[in-house]
């Protein structure tokens, strides 16, 4: 049933998600996920012309509150401004994924593509009586997802900041993804979404510590080179409370095989995508990068007309785009904020 995003009640920063149907989502391989469900927070008012209006895609394995760190009073995603709808991507254990839904469980939910991601949050503000958005704003597997709008809906948003993206999914960062299932694989009980303690340690040691940091980063967090350090409470909180495995694995097969060049209608090719991206757009990304790298951040700028490129000075590689250090959360701050100031109102 539609819900007119105005009439929606929800206070500047209430972090509690609400899952809402967007009833049976046909996919691009010919597939459907039934009753489709989209869990998503809603953070500050939509203006009377509901043309304030900013989407955030969620990344690989994250959540709605990904890019918390961006929004409140006086952050760049400023909720006296702006109205913020934080989504959770399919596949993440929140919107409808192998581990919960009751129609299609386990490994009967169907494989989906970040395209349809796109396509269930255009479907959700639909849903929402939301004809434009502002902004389409994420990071990493957000990022992707906030360049893919541009090429699927060119004429639905006024701007696009994406952080740390790819257009095309490198065969190296295929190639971490593609280890990291092996891990869970190997493991005798991923199918019922059971995974030993020991299994969820390797997988943390090879995507928080090696794919996420850098060398330098590593080194300067633990001087001494005692590698237990690096654990910090939230990556020993993931060991003991880990995330279901088919839904990475899922979330995973389909940043593998990301390529704006498939849209359909879009030229064919990545280069001709991203030319038909119309918007401004904002790219951001950190130098040694080791999960998305930065020369695909920097390729994808140099093919979208009007794009600018901003480097995050920071040595935390593919983390540099999360809160993980103040430095980096004031720059990017900063830069976005800047950035959204020249096309809103």
């Amino acid at each position: 049933m539609a819900r007119s995003l105005v009439k929606q009640k929800s206070n500047s920063l209430n972090w509690n998600p609400v899952k809402y149907s967007i009833g049976d989502l046909e996919l691009e391989s010919g597939e459907t996920i039934r009753d489709c469900q989209i869990s998503a927070c809603i953070h500050g008012k939509p203006s009377e012309t509901l043309t304030n209006v900013v989407l955030i895609a969620a990344s690989l394995g994250g959540n709605h509150r990904r890019l918390d760190f961006l929004i409140g009073p006086n952050r760049a995603l400023d909720t006296n401004r702006y109205c913020v709808i934080a989504t959770d991507a399919l596949g993440n254990g929140l919107s409808s994924s192998p581990s919960n839904s009751s129609l299609q469980s386990d490994l009967s939910f169907p494989k989906f593509s970040i395209r349809d991601m796109v396509k269930s949050q255009a479907q959700l503000i639909d849903q929402l009586s939301i004809s434009r958005i502002f902004c389409v704003i994420g990071a990493s597997m957000g990022g992707m997802q906030a360049l893919q709008w541009g090429v699927s809906y060119p004429d639905r948003m006024d701007c696009l900041v994406a952080l740390t993206p790819m257009a095309r999914t490198s065969a190296w960062s295929q190639a971490i993804t593609t280890v990291s299932r092996q891990l869970l694989t190997a493991d005798e009980g991923w199918k019922n979404g059971q995974i030993s303690i020991e299994t969820w340690r390797a997988w943390t040691a090879l995507m928080q510590i090696i794919a996420c940091s850098t060398p330098t980063a590593i080194s300067h967090n633990s001087p001494d080179d005692d590698l237990s350090k690096l654990l910090d409470p939230e990556l020993q909180s993931l060991m003991t409370n880990p995330p279901d495995p088919r839904d990475w694995i899922w979330q995973t097969l389909a940043y593998d095989h990301h390529d704006v060049g498939t849209t359909p209608g879009a030229g064919g090719t990545t280069v001709e995508a991203l030319n038909k991206i119309s918007v401004p757009v904002l790219i951001m990304a950190a130098s040694g990068d080791l999960m998305n790298p930065e020369s695909a951040a920097k390729w994808a700028s140099k093919n979208i007309p009007n794009c600018a490129y901003c480097e995050i000075p920071s040595e935390q590689g593919h983390q540099a785009a999360t809160s993980v250090r103040e430095l980096e959360v004031g720059f990017m701050d900063d830069q976005i904020a800047d950035f959204l100031n020249k096309y809103f109102g």
